[in-house]
């Protein structure tokens, strides 16, 4: 029902332990693992919709043979643009000779992804830009194998500047500050580090070139430059990278926000950003899947062996809240008991707003993504409803009729599909007079299953934190039905700062609850808070990242949960509207409750995991103070 949140992104390695002969023999196919990669990223679509990329290493070939394949996409249906295209190279050597496809030695020294690496990434675009140059994997050349590197990752650091100004300092020249550059041009300078120690010290022993070669990719520490590249980093990351000669690794912040899961056997080494991801593509049980540890690196060597090893020291963990709410594929078993755990929880606020009454009542679900919160939040309602049964036939006495019976046993709430996205229907006309009309018709509504005048209507979403779609859209949708009362329930928390890990929602003005929390500032004779907090920040600007403080939880303070969502729904009730409306947010008491594993709350509390956090919410705030319409780190 809001607008969607929008910067998630998600990775795919794949590595196969055994030679491609392998797999054509007992799969029928040398191409097993590319489809199995084109499995990995179409089940992750819902964390990618405006690029995706995917690269490819080749091991063990010889010098003048092409041994790294990359193709990215921004097409309007990335990932399968990418595979079409790679596809269609195989279609063509079919048409040629079919036999092509099961030369293995021909395949790998002729045609482009038949290695046995893979990384895939699925993005949205980089705060704005969606264009093949910001698309990921991001690659680092070089003529020698072992200082290539491939880089793809679901990330965001909140210090870039102070990274960059690293790299400058170490004599380097990045081709623009961005998180994605500076980390990969942060891991490759120890790379090459690790490259020359290990040339000298073999050198030294009067190894032949040739044999030095060899040794450096058996003897590269991953681990060792990992520590060195990442010390510094302040942010919440998955960050997966490949080297020429055949080695990976994926790397988990030390506070766990963003997520990676990873399984192997004799077959294959393989991680992606969900873990019914790996599930269905390979057949697993959820037990089969181990979850990358915190401050942990898989490392892949060439070989083929496995290991995870600590990287930077775990702290307190922090994971991703949101996650488990909006991005995560709801799929997972976890996922999906705590959505509908989120749904019922917020049942006592529901049948308080209307009155416990259930006979008067229709409820429902927008979007798509509140479906499984939508049944938890029936499953909580016939509990209820249960106990209200219980009640009324003890009322009735020692012999109770029949029909009274019957009558009390088979109430059940009311469930109707009340509204329906038109997915043809896209709000792209932004300079058109026309484009308010148009955001109010994206959604159509089901005819028919309210009365009118009679009925409360109730709609369960996953989280609002705009309202523009509410507004523009939704309520008044709604409101044509003629309900009595129209009541929205977010299964989040009311978002109230911003995130600087993985999503993009850096502007302090894209919240609702914020604009609600400054108008109830003003109303009550506060307003001098606002300048007082904006002082308070900008005295911590030039503090390090350590020692800042969150101020902008002093605009939240004097109002309860309650007051601030009786605001909201004041706000985005357009003019014209019929039926009462009132808007119920999850309180984060119920989120912990629900996601007890999933701590990082910081959207709804501003209790942020890194140092930096609290550097990005008070840059936020000041921005928003001086009308900067700019990104707060």
């Amino acid at each position: 029902m809001s607008d969607p949140i929008k910067h998630e992104c998600g990775i795919a390695l794949l590595r196969l332990k055994k030679p491609l002969e392998y797999y054509l023999e007992k799969y029928g196919s040398a191409l097993w693992g590319l489809n199995k990669m084109h499995l990995l990223m179409e089940k992750q679509h819902n964390r990618g919709q405006d690029g995706a990329g995917i690269a490819n290493i080749k091991l063990d070939m010889q010098p003048g043979e092409r041994y790294i394949s990359r193709s990215r996409s921004v097409q309007k249906n990335p990932t399968q643009d990418i595979f079409d295209q790679i596809n269609a190279k195989f279609k063509a050597l079919y048409d040629e000779n079919p036999d092509k496809l099961k030369d293995v030695s021909y395949l790998k020294k002729n045609v482009g992804f038949t290695g046995e690496v893979f990384l895939g990434h699925l993005r949205y675009g980089t705060y704005g830009r969606n264009s093949i140059e910001s698309c990921h994997p991001f690659l680092r050349q070089s003529n020698w194998m072992t200082r290539n590197l491939v880089v793809a990752g679901n990330f965001n650091l909140t210090n870039v500047d102070e990274l960059f100004d690293v790299l400058v300092e170490l004599g380097q020249h990045p081709k623009e500050k961005s998180d994605t550059v500076t980390v990969m041009e942060k891991i490759g300078h120890f790379l090459d580090v690790e490259n020359d120690e290990l040339y000298a010290h073999y050198k030294s022993l009067g190894y032949a070139k040739t044999d030095i070669y060899a040794r450096i990719q058996d003897e590269i520490k991953i681990d060792k430059i990992l520590k060195k590249a990442s010390e510094r980093w302040d942010g919440g990351y998955a960050m997966a990278g490949l080297l020429g000669h055949g080695s990976a690794f994926v790397l988990r912040d030390p506070s766990g926000i963003r997520p990676a899961f990873w399984y192997e056997d004799d077959e294959i080494c393989v991680v992606a950003s969900e873990r019914p991801v790996i599930q269905t593509a390979f057949n697993l049980k959820v037990e089969d899947i181990q979850e990358l540890k915190p401050g942990h690196a898989l490392i892949i060597e060439k070989k083929g062996q496995v290991k995870e090893i600590e990287i930077n020291a775990p702290r307190e963990l922090k994971q991703c809240s949101f996650e488990r709410i909006y991005f995560s594929r709801g799929s997972d078993a976890d996922i999906y008991k705590e959505r509908k755990a989120l749904g019922r929880l917020i049942v006592k606020d529901v049948l308080e707003s209307v009155g416990h009454d259930y006979d008067n009542s229709v409820f429902s679900f927008i979007p798509n993504t509140a479906e499984v919160s939508f049944y938890g939040l029936i499953k909580g309602l016939e509990e209820a409803h249960n106990q209200d049964k219980i009640k009324q036939i003890q009322a009735l006495g020692a012999n109770p009729s029949s029909e009274a019976l019957s009558e009390i046993i088979n109430r059940r709430a009311r469930i109707e599909k009340i509204a329906i996205k038109d997915a043809k229907l896209r709000t792209f006309i932004t300079q058109d007079d026309s484009r308010d009309d148009l955001v109010a018709h994206v959604y159509d509504i089901t005819y028919g299953s309210v009365r009118r005048g009679t009925d409360n209507l109730i709609v369960i979403d996953d989280s609002i934190v705009r309202g523009t779609t509410l507004r523009q859209s939704i309520w008044r949708i709604l409101d044509r039905r003629g309900p009595k009362k129209i009541v929205v329930v977010s299964s989040a928390p009311q978002i109230r700062y911003p995130d600087c890990y993985g999503i993009d929602m850096a502007k302090m003005g894209d919240f609702i609850a914020f604009e609600a929390a400054i108008a109830l500032l003003r109303q009550s004779g506060q307003a001098q808070l606002i300048d007082e907090v904006y002082r308070a920040a900008l005295e911590q600007v030039q503090l390090p990242k350590e020692q800042v403080k969150n101020v902008v939880q002093r605009i939240y303070a004097p109002f309860s949960d309650k007051e601030i969502s009786a605001q909201i729904a004041k706000m985005l009730t357009p003019v014209g509207m019929q039926a009462e409306v009132e808007i119920i947010y999850q309180s984060v008491e119920n989120l912990h409750q629900a996601c007890p594993g999933h701590t990082g709350d910081w959207y709804f509390t501003g209790n942020y995991p890194t140092p930096g956090g609290n550097k990005v919410v008070n840059r936020a705030f000041i921005n928003w103070m001086e009308k900067r319409n700019e990104r707060a780190y």
